[in-house]
């Protein structure tokens, strides 16, 4: 007969930030692969203004697994419930809370509260010893990101590539899901590696040539959607000038045709604008190259997929 048993769990952080910064951090999940290093990609399910259900991929070494999350938002007591819909065994249960309070002007804590049920027998100890490291880098990770908030609008980017093609979608996307094909295909891809660690879910890893055409290694994560037509990537280790680098290829079939895009989500490292750009480059600067490096690194992509799908561009733009 198992045994379950309950261990709870608590981690405070401290920020230089204030109490309304700190929880609009914990609040939204969506720019978490952005702020929090083992998180891929999280996904709003429904929300309602106070509920809110989501998927969340995390993982190390691309290990990206899926878990399933409900929470409850409370602006005014600046507080976040949570649960885990279906943990995986030998967990049971999984619940807890977010809690921000403020300490004085310009100063707040983060207090993270777990609550894990586990059968006990082998594996127990792991996985709450995986939780507890789990939750203390999520904390510290948004203290982080909280910190910086004055500048935080600046060190932060989004923009998209597409390419328009008439004919279907399949082969498009099929492409974009075989990058171990890349090599001597795109541009700058000198070589590509893929091992696929459970079905949808991809450990790239790629060696770009640079402008100047020394070569230098990208690994990316990548969780492929393909009925959807959709892959999200983050880079665990990305472009010297990032401190975070997330994104997503998309292909949308409409009566026209089918759009390709590629999104970039980035997160600025002010502190490698100097050493990598050179002395006096500004952060508007580093803005722009990240943009052009990683906008041209996507069109070189758009253009062989287009000779793959066989079909004539009609439209290329950037947003």
């Amino acid at each position: 007969m198992s045994v379950e048993r309950v261990h709870r769990m608590s981690y405070a952080v401290d920020a230089a930030a204030p109490a309304g910064a700190l929880y609009t951090l914990v609040a939204d999940t969506t720019p978490w692969p952005l702020f929090l290093p083992d998180t891929v990609h999280t996904e709003r399910l429904d929300f309602d203004g106070s509920v809110e259900r989501y998927s969340h991929w995390a993982g190390v070494d691309g290990e990206a697994r899926r878990s399933l999350w409900r929470r409850a938002l409370d602006a005014g007591r600046r507080r976040v419930d949570f649960r885990e819909e279906r943990p995986a065994g030998p967990v049971t249960r999984a619940v807890g809370s977010w809690r921000v309070e403020e300490l004085a002007p310009g100063w707040s804590r983060l207090v993270l509260e777990q609550a894990v049920t586990v059968q006990e027998g082998p594996g127990a100890e792991r996985v709450l010893a995986a939780a507890g490291a789990r939750g203390r880098a999520a904390a510290d990770g948004l203290r982080v990101v909280a910190e910086r908030w004055r500048g935080l609008d600046g060190l932060l980017l989004s923009f998209e590539e597409s390419v328009r093609f008439q004919g279907p979608a399949e082969p498009l996307h099929a492409f974009l899901y075989d990058v171990g094909s890349w090599a001597g295909r795109v541009a700058h891809v000198a070589r590509a590696e893929v091992d696929e660690v459970r079905p949808g879910v991809q450990r790239v890893r790629l060696v770009h040539q640079s402008g100047d055409g020394a070569p230098y290694p990208v690994r990316e994560v990548r969780v492929c959607f393909p009925a959807a037509g959709r892959i999200v990537f983050k880079r665990p280790r990305p472009h010297p000038l990032l401190a975070a680098h997330a994104g997503e290829w998309s292909v949308e079939p409409d009566p026209g045709g089918v759009n390709v895009v590629c999104r970039h989500d980035v997160l600025l490292d002010e502190g490698a604008v100097e050493r990598v750009l050179g002395p006096g480059a500004s952060l508007g600067r580093a803005r722009r190259h990240v943009r052009e490096v990683l906008g041209r690194e996507s069109r070189a992509v758009l253009g062989p997929a287009q000779e793959y799908a066989g079909e004539p561009v009609r439209a290329l733009r950037s947003v």
